[in-house]
C-alpha cells in the first residue's frame, strides 16, 4: 500500500469560526420556534396570541440577531 504523502487541507474556517456558526444557528432556530404554534383551527375564531409580544418582537429579533452572528462567524479570521 502507497503511502500518502501529500500536506494535510486545512478546514476553511477555524474551531472558533464553526462554534460561533452553530451558536447562531441554535439563536435562529430559538426565534422560529418562538414564532410557532398558537392561534385557532377555526377560521371564524379570532385569536388575539398571534399579535403576542413574543411573535411580532423577540422572535424576528432573535432570528436577526442570530443570522448577524452567522455573518460575523463567516467573517472572523481564524485564529492560528
Amino acid at each position: 500500500m502507497k503511502k500518502d504523502n501529500s500536506p494535510k487541507q486545512e478546514f476553511l474556517f477555524g474551531k472558533r469560526n464553526y462554534i460561533i456558526m452553530l451558536i447562531g444557528l441554535a439563536v435562529i432556530a430559538l426565534g422560529f420556534i418562538l414564532m410557532a404554534g398558537g392561534g385557532s383551527d377555526d377560521p371564524n375564531v379570532f385569536n388575539p396570541e398571534i399579535y403576542s409580544w413574543r411573535r411580532i418582537r423577540l422572535a424576528p429579533t432573535l432570528v436577526i440577531i442570530g443570522l448577524g452572528i452567522e455573518i460575523y462567524a463567516i467573517f472572523a479570521n481564524p485564529k492560528k
